[in-house]
């Protein structure tokens, strides 16, 4: 009777986390005009999608999501049950364009190094290589994969699509160890619960690597605290990445003398009061604790004179570079973060499903009723967000790992280990199904698609070269030169492109956008000095395909690109059109006769 009884409360629990599923996704439906997020906004993504159509895949999505809550694989493979599936998912965005214009710094620096060697990127970088507001390292190994895989975007979306499954593992591991199996799997799993974060994986930026570098550093840290020996060298390496990975990593990483302190604590406590047990251990209780005091310490100045010797190694032999990026992250950056931001409820209320976000404040009240001292290691980084009011999603999406595990922290509320399972694999269900059916096909009609499909057509042209030119805009703040790197990212063939600097809006008109960098743009000598003769006219002709991108259509090209094109057979034009950007580059293809189509 009473197992009748269990079994009927089991199943209406069930259904009430289906429903709620279900009403979450509609308040955030109807309430989708607050969401400012600058690139997968409710309010855009959903501007086409027919509800009759998602709601029922919506909920045919909780099927799966329960029958994974009664498996045993995940329980019995937790680390590679979480890499499988984040990385099967993550491939179904691969074909997601490069929607982002920052693409085209870190694509130039790649190149930098593939055509021109290491030592040249490491003497280069911040001279030579315009470094912006960058650190190398990133864009170190994405040069790297270009020089021993091939140029091709494949082989960075694998590698960024890698690191993020890795995040998921290493996750599961932080939480492993601080707490139990249970509380780390759920955490690793719900970072497929943020439907922003597939928007991301394929791009070929920092923040994803960023992301799995710092979570590394804190997951290496903890693990040397309790054990040591080699994971003083495994945390230096971590940390040292970390700092190499993006600026905005070194505010992160306070999170390790948190750590510290943390350990530091529990062990004094240890000391003070020793439990009810035989002192079998040399010195006693208080012996053995102060013992590992000294380890803690020892251990942590380790890492510091390891990872702070590296680190100042880089620091020395660039530090004119160093020096002035951080003056200008102070003048331009910091200030820049107030303008450019998007609110915590577009972040957290849309970008990451609202369950993960309340699992995750209710975790507070647990972890402050229970007086466990380890929640403040996952706590930190949130709480530095807030203070901070650091809010744009790309920025803080580095945290995204410290908030599923509260979340998950808050979830061991629900006692039934199956029913909680539910709960999450819900939320990564519908998440799942909102960053399919509504983010990518809203990407892939970005203009910035027209990079790609132009990239894509000029590899079935029968011509060696590329000849580009841009038409200088003034109804966008982005300078149009910055779409030659990201169409030679979509292209196998070479192109030849001379910059003209000599078109620029006023300084005061660019100076304060997130877009400035672009009007610093200098043209990649590669670009200048093709492999073959010298271009002249007579010599392309048949020989090279001519390409024009333009800030959206124009009515006519400037005198020399239209004495330019008389040469040429015809013309395929990519003009997809958002209607939501500034930026909508158009990408005009000439052929020659004999290279028609």
């Amino acid at each position: 009777m009473s197992t009748d009884k269990q079994s009927g409360k089991g199943s209406y629990n069930y259904l009430f986390v289906t429903l709620l599923i279900l009403s979450v996704f509609f308040v955030q439906y109807i309430f989708r005009y607050a969401d400012d997020n600058r690139l997968t906004s409710w309010q855009w993504v959903f501007a086409n999608i027919d509800l009759k159509f998602f709601v029922p895949v919506l909920i045919l999505g909780i099927i799966p999501a329960y029958i994974l809550s009664r498996f045993s694989f995940p329980q019995l493979r937790p680390a590679m049950f979480l890499f499988l599936l984040s990385f099967t998912v993550s491939i179904i965005f691969w074909g997601e364009p490069e929607v982002i214009v920052d693409t085209s710094r870190y694509f130039t620096h790649a190149k930098h190094l593939e055509i021109y060697g290491i030592k040249y990127f490491i003497q280069e970088w911040g001279q030579g290589i315009n470094a912006w507001t960058d650190m190398p390292l990133i864009s170190f190994f994405y040069g790297l994969i270009f020089k021993f895989f091939g140029e091709s975007r494949i082989y960075i979306q694998i590698f960024t699509t890698f690191l993020f499954s890795i995040t998921c593992v290493t996750t599961f591991f932080i939480g492993k160890t601080l707490w139990n199996e249970d509380v780390g799997f759920l955490a690793g799993s719900l970072l497929l619960g943020i439907p922003y974060l597939f928007s991301q994986i394929p791009l070929m930026l920092t923040d994803v690597p960023a992301m799995f570098f710092l979570t590394l550093s804190i997951y290496t840290f903890i693990k040397t605290m309790e054990k040591g020996s080699i994971w003083i060298f495994i945390s230096s390496a971590a940390i040292f990445c970390a700092v190499l990975s993006k600026y905005s990593a070194w505010m992160m990483l306070s999170v390790l003398p948190v750590i510290f302190i943390v350990y530091l604590i529990e062990e004094v406590q240890k000391s003070d009061n020793p439990p009810v047990a035989p002192l079998y251990l040399k010195g006693g209780w208080g012996g053995y604790s102060r013992h590992q005091i000294r380890n803690l310490v020892y251990r942590s100045i380790s890492i510091a004179f390891i990872a702070g010797s590296l680190i100042a190694i880089v620091v020395i032999l660039k530090f004119d570079v160093i020096d002035h990026q951080m003056k200008f992250l102070r003048e331009y950056q910091a200030p820049g973060l107030k303008r450019w931001g998007e609110s915590f409820v577009s972040t957290f209320l849309f970008q990451i499903h609202p369950l993960i976000f309340l699992a995750a404040a209710y975790s507070g009240y647990e972890a402050f009723k229970k007086r466990d001292l380890k929640f403040l290691i996952i706590f930190w980084l949130i709480l530095l967000v807030i203070l901070l009011q650091i809010r744009r999603s790309r920025y803080i999406m580095v945290i995204f790992p410290m908030l599923t595990l509260m979340a998950s922290y808050g979830m061991q509320k629900i006692k039934n280990i199956e029913l909680r399972r539910f709960v999450a694999f819900s939320i990564i269900s519908s998440s799942i199904v909102v960053a399919i059916m509504a983010y990518l096909p809203f990407l892939q009609r970005m203009s910035m698609v027209n990079l790609k499909n132009a990239g894509s057509y000029l590899d079935s042209v029968k011509t060696e070269r590329i000849e580009v030119f841009t038409v200088p805009s003034t109804e966008t703040i982005v300078n149009v030169a910055v779409a030659v790197p990201v169409l030679d990212l979509y292209t196998e063939k070479d192109i030849y492109y001379l910059h003209d600097e000599t078109y620029a809006p006023p300084f005061e008109e660019i100076k304060e956008s997130p877009l400035r960098f672009t009007w610093e743009y200098k043209n990649p000598k590669y670009y200048t000095t093709p492999i073959y003769p010298p271009l002249v006219r007579r010599e392309l002709k048949g020989d090279t395909a001519f390409v024009v991108i333009s800030n959206g259509n124009v009515k006519s090209l400037p005198d020399y690109v239209a004495e330019r094109s008389k040469d040429y057979w015809g013309k395929k034009v990519f003009d997809i059109s958002d209607g939501v950007f500034g930026f909508s580059p158009v990408v005009t293809v000439y052929f020659p006769s004999n290279d028609k189509p």
